[in-house]
């Protein structure tokens, strides 16, 4: 980092302590006369900021506040997250984190790191690149969307920033990789969103978005430079937009190290839940049914990493592929429809009978299902007379709303489990707080990637992998099932997001140690624990 002195080390979010800096410091730095007198621990911060959060009320305004201290002093955003995750993560991330995308080009404010690159200009790219990257100490990780797909919301264009900008905080709160080696970048490919071209504050591009190979050929450019520029450096995709995702994906995984967190991260914590359910149910994996409610990329995703599961546990591709059923807008889906995704296309059923089904409690009836996952975005989907149908079925139906933010959500817990008499194996996808019903607690499951992707992530960048292979997703998957009591009555199937530097630990050192049994490491790890306990950063000021 840069010896800067005097305002210009104020400035800097990276080096400004506030009152934190010491007589000695700021003496050396030139501080005198820009700061008053007294000192202050960064404990004392954390507890000052803590208080000035608790008296707004309002989970944005909290949310502004809290990037309001990420533009002026890092160490101590983090520090005061860390302190707080359970109450603060939702704040700073999802369900949160859909306003700060929807409100961002109102209440535009500098972004002092992240790239925007115009699909227009791949000419732009490489110095975009360069410039905003010169204060950082190397890059090993970009954060990087168009905004097109926003968690349930849609296209909102550049807004997706803020969603870029937040997976890499949760990344560092969660698993302690270092902000100072991490990259937001959000491509401005126009917005087919009428509400955005027509809004005279909105602050990208107002125009249609470019699509098929030649907005690929743009992302290839991309690729490109932040290969040259970056060496080694992970790909995280974000948000794309339902005919991007999967392509993207599939155009880069086998060839550099690339991960898309809606399809894969997802899709493996999904796949931990199923396990869970298995676990619960005294069933195995292999002989439970998936009714996907929700077929888009995050659906498709899901089914796609369960599957591989199954395989994994014995099945052949195709035996696992004919345990999936996938609804989207148009019914159960079925080989005869028109205008399906590749993934669509892959899990489409064949059976005569199943065609024409379009109404839940019916599709239910017909499929008998063990789980039921919504990932439609279809608030209130998972209706009473739903639920009752996979009850009249299972001893112990799993029904997971996991659609985001939770105004989406295709069900509520409370009702699931009153509604199931308390036999569901319930997960959603925004916090839910337990669910007192005849006695019992029911701790609620939340499917928040926060749990997966940072350790994910943080293993990929220790080890150096030269792609992600889909030993390091299962091994991820499996650690997650391992720290749960799931004999206790009520219990959660997956952890608590309390827990999330604890579950990221264990998640990275899992995801390090596929890497080295499935041989893409470029780094030689002798000691895993070792290797990464020295990659966590701590939110600690540096003397």
């Amino acid at each position: 980092m840069p010896d800067l002195k005097g305002k210009a080390r104020l400035e800097d979010p990276f080096l400004n302590k506030g009152l934190a800096f010491t007589e000695q410091e700021r003496e050396s730095y030139g501080l005198h006369g820009l700061l008053p007198d007294k000192t202050r621990t960064l404990l004392e911060q954390v507890e000052l900021e803590y208080q000035k959060l608790g008296k707004l009320t309002d989970p944005y305004a909290k949310n502004k506040y809290l990037m309001t201290l990420y533009h002026t002093n890092r160490v101590l955003f983090y520090r005061l997250i860390s302190e707080h995750i359970e109450e603060l993560l939702p704040v700073i991330y999802t369900p949160t984190i859909a306003d700060s995308v929807m409100h961002y080009s109102k209440d535009f404010a500098e972004m002092t790191e992240a790239v925007f690159v115009d699909s227009e200009h791949p000419e732009r790219i490489r110095d975009a690149l360069l410039e905003a990257s010169r204060s950082l100490e190397q890059v090993d990780l970009l954060v990087i969307t168009d905004g097109e797909g926003v968690l349930g919301i849609g296209d909102w264009g550049v807004g997706g920033v803020m969603i870029a900008v937040g997976k890499l905080v949760v990344y560092t709160v969660a698993s302690g990789i270092d902000p100072k080696r991490v990259l937001p970048v959000v491509i401005d490919n126009g917005t087919s969103r009428s509400e955005l071209l027509n809004d005279p504050h909105y602050v990208g591009k107002k125009k249609p978005r470019l699509t098929g190979e030649t907005y690929l050929q743009f992302v290839d450019r991309l690729v490109t430079e932040a290969e040259k520029a970056f060496p080694g450096v992970l790909f995280h995709w974000e948000d794309f937009g339902r005919e991007n995702a999967s392509v993207i994906l599939e155009r880069y995984r086998n060839r550099l190290t690339t991960f898309n967190d809606d399809i894969q991260g997802t899709g493996v914590m999904m796949a931990a839940a199923a396990h869970a359910v298995s676990k619960v149910t005294q069933k195995p994996l292999t002989e439970h049914r998936f009714l996907i409610f929700g077929a888009g990329t995050a659906g498709v995703g899901v089914a796609e990493q369960i599957k591989l599961e199954l395989v994994r546990a014995g099945l052949s591709e195709e035996a696992a592929r004919n345990q999936f059923y996938l609804i989207d807008r148009n019914g159960l889906i079925t080989e005869d429809m028109l205008d399906l995704t590749d993934g669509q296309s892959r899990l489409a059923r064949k059976e005569m009978e199943l065609r024409g089904l379009t109404e839940l409690p019916e599709t239910i009836q017909h499929v008998m299902p063990t789980v039921l996952i919504g990932t439609s975005g279809q608030p209130g989907a998972f209706t009473q007379e739903a639920v009752t149908a996979m009850c009249a079925y299972q001893a112990r139906p799993a029904i997971m709303p996991i659609s985001n933010p939770t105004h989406l959500a295709e069900a509520k817990a409370e009702d699931l489990i009153r509604w199931s008499d308390g036999k569901a194996l319930v997960v959603t996808g925004s916090p839910s707080k337990p669910v007192s019903y005849q006695g019992v607690s029911y701790e609620i499951g939340q499917a928040n990637n926060a749990l997966l992707y940072p350790g994910l992530g943080l293993g990929i960048v220790i080890s150096k992998a030269k792609r992600v292979t889909d030993g390091m997703l299962s091994s991820a998957a499996n650690s997650l099932g391992e720290l749960q009591d799931l004999k206790r009555q009520g219990a959660s199937l997956l952890p608590p997001v309390k827990e999330v530097r604890k579950v990221s630990r264990v998640v990275t050192e899992a995801v390090v140690q596929a890497a080295i049994h499935d041989q893409v490491n470029t780094k030689d790890i002798p000691d895993v624990k070792k290797a990464v306990a020295k990659a966590i950063w701590q939110a600690e000021y540096e003397n």
